[in-house]
């Protein structure tokens, strides 16, 4: 356990030395927050008033509320996942510089060693996507708060496992990855790519109905949801009590993910945990696997 420690300590100092990777990793949900709300704002804000029947009469304070909600669950349904992949690459920096070859020679076991990478990355992201959350309840402040205790403390679980999907995940993928140009590459892409997988910067509602069909069989899918109706919980209570009546709240539900539907049947909110958690399970489980498979190639050779 020592040497574990040592090396998840090595690692963490090792990211936040590295100021262009901590900082590019801090810095990359202050930037999507001031781009949702510059760019997705008035987006989200005319897509809700249209869903309305003319004969509503809605106040600005909760169209805001609603309106930051979307653009709150768009922000951490990608940071929590992208920011991993960040905070990961530092098991593929000491590929690249060959650091790797001198833990190789140390009496360290090849597990160790994987955990030790898998543990740093977990933490660094951690931090990164709890400050992006403490950010976004600062400005859910000032738009709009209709949030409970339970709300806020399912919204830190929901960050918690979904950072931990990320981390597994790209544990897995960046376990190719020799390179820092490879890298750089595969970042750019989950980057650009996965905010529309999770249904964070378009509804999965708006898309087709055998591509929903298929972003249901992806994990980030449930993580996104969970997000958007832990954050926007209190807003819907508050539509009820100022007389939407709960079809007109069920079809909004509907329009931006918080209902999801696998094959026609609604998804709940404990099937979301269960998914998002034994999705954590399992890609932990193949990065041990490759790691194993890895170490008899290397034996065999």
């Amino acid at each position: 356990m020592k040497t574990l420690y040592n090396i998840v300590i090595r690692n963490l100092k090792m990211f936040f030395k590295d100021k262009a990777m901590f900082f590019s990793s801090l810095i990359t949900p202050m930037i999507l927050l001031v781009l949702y709300g510059t760019f997705l704002s008035n987006v989200y804000e005319s897509s809700f008033n249209s869903s309305l029947p003319n004969t509503f009469n809605i106040s600005s304070k909760l169209i805001d509320a609603t309106v930051a909600s979307q653009l709150v669950s768009s922000l951490l349904a990608v940071t929590c996942v992208t920011v991993s992949f960040c905070s990961n690459l530092l098991m593929i920096q000491d590929k690249a510089n060959l650091s790797i070859e001198d833990f190789k020679i140390a009496p360290v076991k090849r597990s160790i060693l994987a955990a030790g990478y898998y543990i740093a990355s977990a933490i660094s992201t951690l931090i990164v996507s709890f400050t992006a959350l403490g950010v976004s309840l600062l400005y859910l402040l000032t738009q709009g708060w209709y949030l409970t205790l339970g709300d806020v403390l399912f919204l830190v679980l929901d960050v918690f496992l979904l950072t931990l999907f990320g981390t597994a995940l790209s544990s897995c993928i960046n376990f190719f990855l020799k390179t820092n140009g490879q890298a750089s590459a595969v970042g750019t892409i989950v980057s650009a790519g996965y905010g529309f997988l999770c249904g964070a910067y378009m509804p999965i509602a708006s898309f087709g109905a055998g591509l929903q069909k298929f972003l249901m069989f992806l994990p980030g899918t449930y993580g996104t949801s969970l997000i958007k109706n832990h954050l926007m919980s209190g807003v819907f209570k508050e539509m009820g009590n100022v007389g939407f009546p709960s079809e007109v709240i069920e079809n909004i539900k509907d329009g931006i993910d918080c209902n999801i539907y696998f094959f026609d049947n609604k998804v709940s909110l404990l099937v979301m945990f269960i998914v998002l958690s034994l999705s954590v399970i399992l890609f932990t489980f193949v990065f041990v696997l490759f790691n194993i498979i890895n170490k008899k190639h290397l034996k065999k050779n």
